[in-house]
């Protein structure tokens, strides 16, 4: 009840209830943008302000193999599961979403464990940039080889030859170049280093800026993101029943999977709450801008109405304050 009752979050609630009656009521999406790239910047220092402060540690190792180990079982085991179930281009398109992270929800968790006094590493900052990207990378290459798959039956059963392996397919430099320097994940990595540089000095310079005001304007953004769900709760309502049970129930044994890593590792309660957020959450920013040209076969209002219409939500209302309860509980 504490985590409901902050008051950010009851801004997103109050954005997802006036979207619902369908106001008028909007945030331009020039302020939306720059919220956006507010709350980065200020998670990368604050991330680089506690990583001046640890140092390297055997702990943080852990976190880093941990993530980097979810970034690529998530979207293994979503695509194995999907893959019987709907076209293989949405299989991979919606495991990719699901296999990558929402820096959102990383930023509602870290304000979530601050305000019950735990401090994550710095350091979680580097894993949720870490998990960004691999689930492309697994998107790419599946829709390819389902892109090759169809290309050699078609022509088999045409009494022709095969079509090669390497033949057509999305250009895969130019893809992992979109997602690996997309402007987000460059903010929030270079705000990491200008932390981890100026240290303790910094730290007291950026207060105003990346403390007094992280609360205020985090409670904005999420009365935008409330405006948004709203939007896409329809999409999300007309998704097979297996996609909506995957949605719910897919961040659930995610983060289960994380937490069984976690307690194997001896992770520390906060890192292991924002190692169990990462592992839930599904993106709904970058790898979508991505999968529409990486995946045009797939149905955007699939892996987009999904991740935001349904996950999104039950993971800044319930998942948060259930899975810190558990990070610190087991």
């Amino acid at each position: 009840m504490t985590g409901l009752l902050d008051p950010a979050i009851l801004f997103f609630v109050f954005g997802v209830l006036a979207g619902a009656l369908r106001s008028n009521l909007e945030i331009p999406p020039a302020i939306g943008k720059f919220l956006s790239l507010y709350l980065l910047m200020a998670l990368g220092l604050k991330g680089g302000f506690a990583l001046a402060a640890a140092g390297l540690t055997p702990a943080m190792l852990g976190s880093l193999a941990a993530a980097l180990f979810m970034a690529f079982l998530v979207p293994a085991l979503g695509y194995a599961f999907l893959r019987h179930r709907v076209s293989h281009f949405d299989a991979a398109a919606v495991a990719a979403a699901y296999g990558s992270v929402s820096a959102v929800s990383f930023v509602a968790a870290t304000q979530h464990l601050e305000n019950l006094g735990l401090a994550p590493g710095g350091h979680m900052t580097v894993a949720m940039v870490l998990m960004e990207s691999p689930a492309i990378l697994m998107a790419v290459l599946l829709a390819n080889a389902a892109r090759h798959a169809s290309r050699a039956t078609i022509v088999v059963g045409a009494g022709q030859a095969a079509l090669s392996p390497g033949a057509g397919g999305t250009p895969l430099r130019g893809i992992l170049r979109e997602s690996f320097t997309d402007g987000a994940q460059l903010l929030l990595l270079g705000s990491l280093v200008v932390g981890w540089v100026s240290g303790d000095a910094g730290r007291a310079v950026m207060q105003p800026f990346a403390g007094d005001l992280f609360k205020g304007l985090l409670a904005f953004f999420l009365l935008d993101m409330g405006l948004l769900v709203a939007r896409n709760f329809a999409d999300a309502r007309r998704a097979s029943p297996v996609l909506i049970a995957y949605a719910v129930l897919g961040p659930l044994t995610h983060a289960a999977i994380a937490l069984a890593l976690a307690r194997l590792l001896g992770l520390p309660p906060a890192d292991t709450a924002l190692l169990m957020v990462l592992s839930a959450s599904a993106s709904y920013i970058v790898v979508p801008a991505v999968l529409r040209h990486a995946v045009p076969e797939a149905n955007p209002s699939l892996y987009l109405g999904l991740s935001l219409g349904l996950t999104f939500p039950l993971n800044i209302l319930l998942g948060i304050p259930f899975y810190t309860w558990l990070a610190t509980a087991l």
